[in-house]
């Protein structure tokens, strides 16, 4: 890897149909490690996220087998219940008349007719498939579970950086309540911290809804969804 700048790499839990947030978090950075071998954390962010209705927003919950304290990358998909119909279906009733949902809509369409045992693999699939959808090139991808790091929280973050050779470690915005900024200073690494401000949308159901998975973006502003996330910077 060669970059011509101080290399800039973040950290984050491969999430369900992510926020705009979390792709700006991507598309600031030149890596970016998924942290896919720390405790799973139920129906926070990880097998959940929200879309935008008629009656404002719902959830969309993938159902998990799961065991604490299984890890990420450990947590099997229950698909005893049919939830990937459901998930697809609630595309097709809450989005079908978005002016770019034919674009997008084949994607999940062949995502949720297929077989997913782990999380963490859908998760990873969709985001990738976002990021190229937003137009989002020059990031790369790594696992933290391919990396040899300590368990403390601050310290693996630092081991990931330093197994990267990062200049900078780009946290999110409530970084500083958990991590040890002066460990990262002594390795010569720079601490910033994401702040990002969402921006407005055209959407379809009357008042904006922020905070709701990036699939909205998507399928309402197609080609200029990258334009209107780094309006939020």
């Amino acid at each position: 890897m060669s970059f011509e700048h101080d290399l800039i790499v973040s950290v984050h839990q491969p999430q369900y149909l992510p926020w705009l947030g979390y792709f700006d978090k991507i598309e600031k950075s030149d890596i970016f490690v998924f942290l896919d071998n720390v405790q799973f954390k139920k129906n926070e962010w990880q097998n959940r996220n929200r879309i935008k209705t008629v009656q404002g927003w719902q959830w969309l919950t993938v159902p998990v087998l799961h065991k604490f304290p299984q890890k990420i990358n450990e947590v099997k998909i229950n698909n005893t219940a049919a939830w990937g119909k459901k998930h697809l279906n609630s595309m097709v009733t809450h989005y079908s008349k978005s002016p770019f949902f034919k674009e997008y809509f084949p994607f999940f369409e062949k995502t949720y007719s297929r077989d997913w045992n782990y999380m963490v693999d859908i998760n990873i699939h969709i985001i990738k498939f976002m990021v190229r959808a937003l137009g989002i090139s020059s990031t790369q991808f790594l696992m933290s579970s391919e990396i040899k790091t300590r368990e403390d929280s601050t310290k693996r973050l630092l081991d990931i950086c330093r197994d990267l050779k990062a200049k900078i470690y780009l946290s999110g915005r409530n970084g500083a309540r958990y991590m040890d900024e002066t460990l990262f200073h002594k390795e010569g690494i720079e601490v910033i911290y994401q702040d990002y401000h969402h921006p407005e949308y055209p959407q379809l159901y009357g008042e904006f809804v922020p905070y709701i998975s990036a699939v909205d973006l998507l399928f309402n502003c197609g080609p200029k969804s990258l334009s209107i996330l780094k309006n939020g910077e």
